[in-house]
């Protein structure tokens, strides 16, 4: 079932789904949202504040908001937290080096009060690269395991192939619509 389908399914009272895309600078979230929308990802300039992209099917309405990522830009995330009914938090798996600071990120975002109980899936993005750590070993070094207060998921995904991408997504959809 692909997500159109999935977002013909919600309740008809169901009218919009908020979803937050957040994730370190370079970590491939502009990419994954417009690979989403099937718009060009071959020109993409690092996002200064945020983009937000609409998906309507049948009346209903998915709004995914993609926040920059620099760490100028974090402390503003929290602005964005109102309303969020799926947050995806979006990982370079090739670069180990930025693995604890991304931990702590995500880490940080789960624990603010304003998004207690929010799904949240992980993507372990950029699986196309030869030196990507694979998701369960992101999984493990995030002790992701741990998280007891939400529904999580963590997909090994590529922006550039889109693998991943439509399981992901899926998921949060049949998440967010329990």
């Amino acid at each position: 079932m692909g997500l159109l389908s999935l977002l013909r399914s919600l309740k008809q009272n169901d009218r919009e789904a908020r979803i937050l895309v957040l994730g370190l600078d370079n970590a491939g979230k502009t990419t994954i949202l417009r690979a989403l929308s099937e718009e060009d990802i071959n020109h993409i300039i690092p996002t200064q504040g945020f983009n937000i992209k609409s998906l309507i099917h049948e009346g209903f309405k998915l709004n995914v908001w993609d926040i920059g990522g620099q760490e100028t830009i974090r402390p503003y995330w929290r602005n964005y937290f109102d309303h969020t009914d799926g947050l995806v938090f979006v990982i370079d798996s090739a670069d180990r080096n930025r693995l604890q600071e991304a931990g702590q990120e995500l880490q940080s975002l789960l624990e603010d009060d304003k998004l207690a109980g929010t799904p949240a899936l992980v993507f372990a993005n950029k699986q196309d690269l030869l030196q990507a750590l694979p998701a369960d070993e992101i999984s493990d070094a995030l002790n992701l395991h741990l998280i007891r207060d939400r529904q999580w998921c963590i997909m090994a995904s590529s922006a550039r192939t889109g693998e991943g991408l439509q399981e992901g997504m899926e998921w949060l959809v049949k998440t967010i619509q329990k």
